[in-house]
């Protein structure tokens, strides 16, 4: 799927998905979710090189890590409308006993998790050794992953970071989700971190910005620039801005809604601003 118009109806869906999912069961991540819609479904619809039928192993194909797992709600619903699993499961998010736990988890085998992401700022290392396994097996694809900006706070992402550069992890591109907040307020007031590009600059990173994070286009070509980037020595950054809460005028521009979920009446009116374009499950 590659018109403008299927990735943005898909999108507009997922943001049905995410927001109905969270209400449920009062609780969940809307916030960063909606933030990346656009992202995630471009990633999977467009960029990734990817097998029919999953594995764990991930060889001869692209691989994918989310490291901010508190953003499930959208990895679940980019991986059931893209065929991984059924679309009905979207329904048992967050219950007891299910596939579909509040950070992804690899225990109960759901197709497309290759690692749990539970705790923040280990996805970029698993990211990288995952990079050097392909390297070894000489297999020329790449690996993603995607952060938030709030977790690069987190010491061991800065590690990897160090790592990766040092040790010429080229087939690789991380994705910064830079929304400026986080769970307590914006990312200024709560650990200022500066200037990213020039922080992952100093660390011997390629960067590149995509300043339209939430518009498809700008993202499908921004990554294929990050991708025509590889293989010349270092790892990719690519510094994607986005709007928490996109799409829902009420949680825009704030950093209420990163782990709240909406009301009955809030759901209405967030549901209203994203018409159903593919079918709820």
């Amino acid at each position: 799927m590659s018109n403008k118009q299927q990735l943005q109806d898909l999108t507009t869906q997922v943001r049905r998905d995410i927001l109905r999912m969270v209400h449920a069961v009062n609780s969940g991540h809307p916030g960063g979710s909606l933030g990346c819609a656009e992202f995630l479904v471009a990633l999977y619809q467009d960029i990734l090189k990817r097998k029919n039928d999953f594995d764990m192993n991930g060889i001869g194909e692209d691989v994918f890590f989310l490291s901010n797992g508190h953003i499930s709600p959208l990895f679940y619903s980019v991986l059931a409308r893209t065929g991984y699993f059924p679309i009905a499961e979207l329904a048992t998010f967050r219950k007891l006993n299910t596939r579909l736990q509040g950070h992804p988890t690899t225990h109960e085998g759901l197709p497309g998790i290759r690692v749990a992401s539970g705790s923040l700022g280990q996805g970029l290392s698993v990211a990288i050794g995952t990079a050097q396994a392909k390297k070894l097996n000489q297999d020329n694809h790449l690996v993603y992953v995607l952060t938030g900006d709030g977790e690069l706070q987190e010491g061991q992402n800065w590690e990897a970071i160090m790592y990766a550069a040092a040790k010429n992890v080229d087939n690789l591109i991380a994705t910064v989700d830079y929304n400026g907040q986080q769970i307590d307020g914006s990312t200024k007031d709560v650990l200022n971190m500066g200037n990213l590009k020039a922080k992952f600059e100093a660390f011997d990173w390629d960067v590149l910005e995509v300043v339209e994070g939430n518009n498809i286009e700008a993202i499908i070509s921004g990554m294929n620039e990050a991708k025509s980037r590889t293989g010349k020595g270092k790892p990719v950054c690519v510094i994607l801005h986005t709007e928490m809460g996109n799409g829902v005028d009420f949680m825009m521009h704030t950093h209420a809604w990163h782990g709240k979920a909406p009301n009955d009446e809030q759901l209405a009116i967030a549901l209203a601003q994203n018409p159903e374009t593919l079918g709820d499950y």
